[in-house]
């Protein structure tokens, strides 16, 4: 009852259609998926998905999205939440099908946010991800240039505790080490090695050292 009563708080925060909400949250877990999706959440895939916490679909609310703003998933490869996850309105996730996604607990994912993977994304704990953020780990062209290394890896990797800022473009073999803070607008791509700084601009670069944030 006491979660029940926590939904329909959380739903009627949100605009969320409580009923709607609950029938669907129930269809997931039937199936073994503890997901609680707003009423306009599709997921194509989800016997590819696994949970090891609540995940939360469009529920909150951020303030400038609609209420028919729809969240899309296509999942061929494997998503695994590894606990409490949140994602906001109007993301948009496409999976191929050898890809592999793990996010990590207590981390969330803000609105219009788009995950293109077509090989690894891997996401930290407790981390925040703004709003009209790009993760891509595939050019789907070839591009040929003299010099060009066939061994980059294209997998994505984030660390705990980082902090990615709205309109943010990560490409394929980023890795982003703990603590880290990347400014709005940057566009990321490249291994960066050191934790806990600040990371801004295009191409983006480290700018600041020894930081720390929360929020």
């Amino acid at each position: 009852m006491k979660k029940l009563k926590q939904l329909f708080k959380d739903c009627e925060k949100s605009n969320s259609n409580f009923w709607v909400v609950l029938l669907r949250s129930l269809y997931y877990r039937a199936r073994g998926k503890n997901i609680i999706p707003h009423q306009s959440v599709y997921i194509r895939g989800i016997k590819n998905i696994s949970t090891k916490g609540t995940v939360k679909i469009g529920i909150k609310n951020t303030g400038f999205t609609h209420n028919k703003d729809v969240t899309y998933f296509n999942v061929m490869g494997k998503v695994d939440f590894l606990g409490s996850f949140s994602i906001g309105r109007g993301c948009r996730f496409d999976i191929g099908k050898d890809a592999v996604v793990k996010l990590g607990d207590g981390s969330y994912i803000n609105p219009y946010t788009n995950i293109i993977i077509m090989h690894e994304l891997n996401i930290g704990r407790d981390c925040a991800i703004s709003w009209n953020c790009e993760f891509l780990d595939d050019d789907f062209h070839k591009l040929e240039y003299e010099g060009k290394s066939e061994l980059e890896s294209n997998a994505i990797s984030i660390g705990d505790i980082v902090w990615i800022g709205s309109f943010v473009s990560i490409y394929k073999g980023t890795v982003i080490p703990d603590g880290c803070v990347i400014a709005s607008h940057s566009v990321v791509k490249g291994v960066f090695k050191e934790k806990s700084v600040l990371i801004a601009g295009n191409p983006a670069k480290v700018v600041k050292r020894n930081i720390s944030w929360n929020g």
